[in-house]
């Protein structure tokens, strides 16, 4: 069977939406799952219900990449959609067709038409996503480096030599997972302006004609199909073999900061997506929204669930008990406390249900636990400490769930490994604890101790929640009760006392 490109693509019988030829509007440094699955979809969308007419020219990040794999089947590539909409199962096929290429800078005919792009008319938007650890300044990058390692060492070359051919600034969108992304994005440019003694005009170009947007980004991406099975089945299917099939939930949003009139330069709004990729001056509450409803729900239900003998987040909505109680968590006590319209709040908290259905993904519960501590200081805490401050009352749920991740943490503790704090479930069987190895030898020092002297002695810890928690009236007393609760009767029974 033949390789996915246009020819074979046609031969196929595809009818969906196919753009061929089109200039070169984006650069984007990355090339993998995500970025396929997500940026270059709503481009991808853009040009079908816009007739945008751009293509995005991939930039590998790093040595090793897809530019070879991503040129043989000339940008092409396969992406499925898959997941729970309004409880409704959806496995969406679309073959996309918004990329041109992928060059590789790391080669030196990379490297001179990844130029060629940076100084060309049509250029107008850099993404990125080069991981977490992209964005960061390295002094080692130097100005005639062919590339420098650095991703803003790259782009500072980028714009520089844009801006020397005379070219209009771009709008650069970044979506590596940290805080500030586009701050931090042009704070190491700027580093390196002055590192590299680069002319006062250039800065300017940087900070005035340039946009640097942050943007929040949500959509998970399993990506590639590990099972031969289904991919044989598939390639039968399609009619052609794809090596870069990609696989994403159907869920998606995509928050972008900057000046409102943005929404009416990048094609998103015109493409009537303005619910899912939109700008607004401030994301933080949007990212405050993710934080607290979808990762919280998960800190904040997943480590009773697994001791009530759950193993993966779908079987929890399956259940009456756990899925409640996410419910009355989210409803009840995280969602008053945001500042977002109440309506959007409670769309987005129904849309976590779905996702947690998601039945193509097995989302393992013990995957979710890993360093479970800074989590629910940051996912649950927040939600935790407002509405005290807010109702001048403890709420029920996310006040077992503290109870539930000290339960977690010390059930059973049979040893102290390299590997972590290995503790005992309910049911019989071991697990392993991953988290700060302060934490775990914290929890592994107090193994004999009772319900009371734990509890006091996780809410005083101030390394681990930067104040005594005691100190919030009634808190210890329902901590202790509720640890009690869950040791003696189970996680499930505790968490059913709280509906």
């Amino acid at each position: 069977m033949k390789k996915l490109n246009y020819e074979v693509l046609e031969n196929s019988g595809y009818d969906g939406y196919i753009l061929k030829e089109a200039p070169e509007k984006v650069m984007q440094f990355g090339e993998g799952n995500f970025l396929r699955a997500f940026v270059d979809y709503w481009f991808d969308l853009a040009n079908e219900k816009a007739g945008w007419n751009g293509k995005c020219c991939l930039i590998q990040p790093i040595a090793q990449g897809l530019s070879e794999m991503i040129d043989e089947q000339e940008g092409l590539y396969t992406l499925y959609l898959r997941g729970s909409e309004n409880g409704q199962k959806i496995d969406d096929k679309r073959v996309i067709s918004s990329v041109s290429r992928c060059l590789n800078p790391y080669e030196k005919a990379g490297y001179e038409e990844m130029m060629k792009v940076a100084a060309s008319d049509e250029l107008e938007i850099i993404v990125s996503n080069t991981t977490e650890a992209g964005i960061q300044y390295d002094p080692s990058c130097k100005k005639e480096d062919c590339p420098p390692s650095s991703f803003p060492a790259k782009l500072t070359q980028v714009l520089y030599h844009r801006y020397k051919s005379g070219k209009k600034g771009i709008i650069m969108l970044a979506c590596e997972l940290i805080d500030n992304n586009g701050k931090e994005l042009l704070k190491c440019v700027n580093q390196y302006i002055e590192q590299w003694k680069l002319e006062d005009g250039f800065k300017k170009y940087v900070n005035e004609d340039c946009t640097f947007c942050g943007s929040l980004v949500d959509r998970i991406v399993p990506g590639r199909i590990r099972d031969a099975k289904e991919i044989a089945e598939l390639e039968e299917k399609h009619g052609y073999v794809d090596s870069l099939l990609d696989v994403g939930e159907v869920f998606g949003v995509w928050v972008i900061e900057g000046e409102e009139k943005l929404n009416d330069i990048l094609p998103f709004k015109k493409a009537g997506l303005s619910d899912k990729v939109f700008v607004v001056p401030d994301m933080s509450p949007y990212k405050k929204r993710k934080v607290r409803i979808l990762n919280g729900a998960h800190t904040g239900f997943v480590l009773g669930a697994y001791l009530a003998g759950k193993n993966i987040v779908r079987d929890c909505m399956h259940d009456e008990v756990m899925k409640g109680f996410m419910n009355k968590m989210l409803y009840d006590e995280v969602i008053p406390t945001l500042p977002l319209d109440k309506d959007d709040l409670l769309k987005f908290a129904s849309a976590v249900s779905d996702r947690f259905n998601n039945p193509f993904v097995n989302h393992e519960l013990m995957s979710i636990s890993l360093n479970s501590t800074s989590k629910w200081k940051a996912r649950n805490m927040p939600s935790f400490l407002e509405y005290v401050r807010e109702q001048g009352k403890l709420p029920t749920c996310l006040t077992m769930s503290l109870a539930a991740y000290i339960a977690f943490y010390s059930n059973d503790i049979q040893a102290l490994t390299d590997t972590g704090l290995v503790c005992r479930r309910p049911a019989g069987n071991e697990y392993t604890v991953s988290d700060d190895r302060w934490i775990l030898e914290f929890y592994y020092s107090h193994r004999e101790a009772s319900e009371e002297e734990l509890v006091h002695e996780v809410l005083t810890n101030e390394n681990m929640w930067e104040q005594d928690l005691t100190k919030i009236e009634g808190l210890e007393k329902a901590v202790v009760e509720d640890l009690i609760k869950i040791r003696r009767e189970g996680a499930k029974a505790a968490y059913e006392s709280c509906l």
